[in-house]
């Protein structure tokens, strides 16, 4: 049932939900959304390795904070680097390459490879167009879909089929954000859905980028939407 977690709330819950600080590797933390998922991981008191094709794009520092040159296509250059954390977060998308093709390849090598350095929790960002919005009909299928944002949404979509597909040991959550995810506040308030598009009362669909990052990092502290596709809006 969805939820609304209000700072208060947030707060109180925390003391009773929060795990110990966890060892977390993060791929694509140089975008909008792995920075935002970098700095509330940091916040919470997580150990992060940040694996970034170009270093030079995340200058940030930080004692918790190891950068790591890698490519998530190469598992060689970065299933090292991996060993030793408890849990993952793939943050990925294929803009600076203009293929939204490799992004369903993405998630196949993480699972086929993840295990092998002993990280057995992933979340990974998701889309919000395989999102149902009334029986049969995709966030996808309106007539008024951007067509530049199509390529990427399809990819998303075969992607959450790759993991729906998978039956090996890594245990996933795919977190699809609202309709609008854009930069704002953080208020640590949100709801949790499933399957379905989540609106308000006026019927927007729209959450930040520190809110959806905050609703994917308590997702994998407290490992409650396993082997699950989940969504999170205000």
């Amino acid at each position: 049932m969805p939820f609304i977690a209000t700072n208060a709330k947030r707060m109180l819950r925390a003391a009773y939900h929060r795990r110990e600080p966890m060892k977390v590797v993060l791929f694509g933390a140089t975008g909008h959304i792995g920075q935002s998922l970098l700095d509330e991981a940091l916040a919470r008191g997580h150990e992060v390795t940040a694996v970034v094709r170009d270093p030079s794009r995340l200058p940030q520092r930080h004692d918790h904070l190891k950068v790591v040159t890698g490519d998530v296509s190469r598992p060689a250059s970065w299933t090292d680097a991996a060993r030793g954390n408890d849990a993952a977060i793939a943050s990925l998308s294929a803009r600076r390459d203009q293929d939204a093709s490799r992004v369903p390849g993405y998630a196949r090598t993480l699972l086929d490879h993840l295990g092998d350095a002993g990280v057995t929790r992933l979340a990974w960002v998701g889309g919000a167009g395989s999102l149902e919005v009334a029986p049969g009909r995709r966030v996808i299928d309106a007539p008024d879909f951007p067509a530049a944002w199509r390529p990427e949404a399809e990819a998303q979509g075969e992607a959450l089929e790759v993991f729906r597909a998978y039956r090996g040991p890594v245990e996933w959550t795919y977190v699809s954000p609202a309709a609008l995810l854009e930069p704002g506040e953080r208020t640590g308030a949100y709801r949790v859905g499933g399957e379905q598009l989540l609106v308000d009362a006026s019927g927007h669909s729209r959450i930040s980028i520190a809110d959806y990052a905050v609703a994917l990092l308590d997702r994998l502290e407290r490992r409650d939407a396993a082997n699950r596709r989940i969504t999170v809006a205000y």
